[in-house]
Parts: C-alpha cells; structure tokens; sequence
C-alpha cells in the first residue's frame, strides 16, 4: 500500500472515531447507557487505540515517499518556523497545567471568567498544537511527515470548534459570554480590545516546564519515533491519563461545595 494512503486511512479511522465518537447524538446514547465517566473510559480507549495505530503507521513510513516541503533548508525560514514549533509546544503543554479549573476540565460544569492563558486564547492546548503542527508540516522532509503533521494541526482546529459548539448547546449564556470576551486566536481578543493580558495570572512555572521540555525534545527529535512511536503515544496517552484523574479529583472538590450558577461575567475569577 502507497505509505500516504495508508496513513490517510490511518488518520480517517482516529479522526472519524474521535469525532463521531464525541457528537452530541452519539455522545448522549452512550452516556445514557454506560454513564458519564463510563463513557469518558470508552472514549479513552478507543483514541488511544486508534492514536497508537497512527503513530505506529507513521514511525514504520516515515523515511519512505516523496519529499515534502522541507523549509527547514531555507535559512531565513528554518529559525521562524523552529521558533513557531517552540512557542506552540511551550503553550500546550503550559495550558496543562491549569486545565483541571478550566472550563474544558472533565467533569466541570461550570465556566468561569477568562484567567491566564484563556485571555491569550481561549484554547491555548489547542492553539499550542496547532501551531507546532502547523510550523512542522512545513518543515518535514517526507510527504509522510507533512500529513501526519498536517493532519494533527486540523485535528486541533477542529477540536476548538467543536468544543465551542458543544458547550454553546450544553451551557448557554454563560459560555457565550466566555467566547465573546476571548478569541480562540491568539492575542486576537487582546488587539481587538475584548481583553486584557494580565501576567500574573500567566502559568509561569507550567510555561517554564514547557520551554524546558520543548528544548529536550528538540534535542532528542530524531529518536522521537523510535520503536514504532512508542514514546510519542506512551506520553500523551499517559498525560491524558494523568489530567483525567486530575481532573476526576477536582470534580469531587467541587462537588463539596456550592455550584456558583452566575454568569462568566459575574464571576469574580
């Protein structure tokens, strides 16, 4: 089989899986027969599944093919887009950091005023991947590379929106509220005068970790899909794992206390 074609399969499967699997129909059914977190589980292992089929597929074609954009051999493009992959990985994985308050959290039903990163972009894990994504389809040397890589950056586009459209249905006035004052691009609310930066409420140390492990990354870029992308689905399929039960024990702190039902503009953050 020609390696594009089956690593758009591969892509089709996770992606159609991931999405459908998350529509409000599909999404109600199961939740009505297995539960909320019964669900959470069955969509876990499903993603995880079809997650490491892609990056397996990926890690066995990724030198064979015709040869992709590689702008990384132009010298005025290769820092600016390096520096692009930098700033998207520092922002996704800073935004962990606060994302079991976030008003994404699993199991969180209550969407607060924007804080930190949510001024910047009101999905700064999705911005974040988007980004770095987006910086290595240009760089990659493979057509292999490029779509894998182009095809992670439209997941991430598409996550944001769908996740806006959800919690618009599901939330009402209180998310509209939250999508009015933020912008899903970056800075975008900020310069059109929506919102403001506030530093203090940046997650400095989340970031610092993010630069530190986007360098270590960068130092070790050729091996990141040794042993069939074992590492790349072993850490992010672990670091789901890990915001999930964050984000499971946070549900039941909040369960403790009284729901504030005002809207994300009443809220005092």
């Amino acid at each position: 089989m020609d390696p594009l074609l089956g690593l758009a399969l591969c892509w089709a499967l996770f992606g159609g899986l991931h999405v459908g699997l998350a529509t409000r129909r599909v999404r109600g059914a199961l939740v009505r027969r297995l539960g909320e977190w019964g669900f959470i589980l069955v969509f876990s292992l499903v993603a995880a599944a079809g997650w490491s089929l892609l990056n397996w597929y990926y890690a066995t074609h990724r030198f064979v093919g015709a040869a992709g954009l590689a702008l990384g051999q132009v010298a005025v493009l290769r820092p600016v887009l390096v520096t692009v992959v930098v700033t998207g990985v520092t922002l996704s994985l800073g935004s962990l950091f606060s994302y079991p308050a976030s008003p994404y959290a699993l199991g969180n039903a209550r969407t607060r005023t924007p804080r930190g990163l949510e001024r910047i972009t009101r999905h700064p894990f999705f911005a974040g991947v988007a980004l770095a994504a987006g910086a290595h389809t240009l760089l990659a040397t493979r057509l292999t590379g490029t779509l894998w890589s182009g095809g992670l950056a439209l997941l991430a586009v598409a996550g944001a929106w769908h996740q806006d459209r959800k919690l618009l249905a599901t939330r009402g006035e209180p998310y509209a509220d939250f999508v009015a004052q933020t912008s899903a691009v970056p800075f975008a609310a900020i310069l059109a005068g929506r919102q403001r930066l506030v530093v203090r409420e940046l997650p400095w140390i989340g970031l610092a970790i993010g630069l530190g492990l986007a360098v270590v990354l960068r130092s070790v870029h050729a091996g990141i899909f040794a042993h069939g992308g074992a590492w790349v689905s072993g850490a992010t399929v672990g670091g789901a794992a890990l915001l999930g039960i964050q984000s499971w024990r946070a549900m039941r702190r909040r369960a403790r206390r009284p729901l504030d039902v005002r809207p994300a503009h009443a809220l005092s953050g």
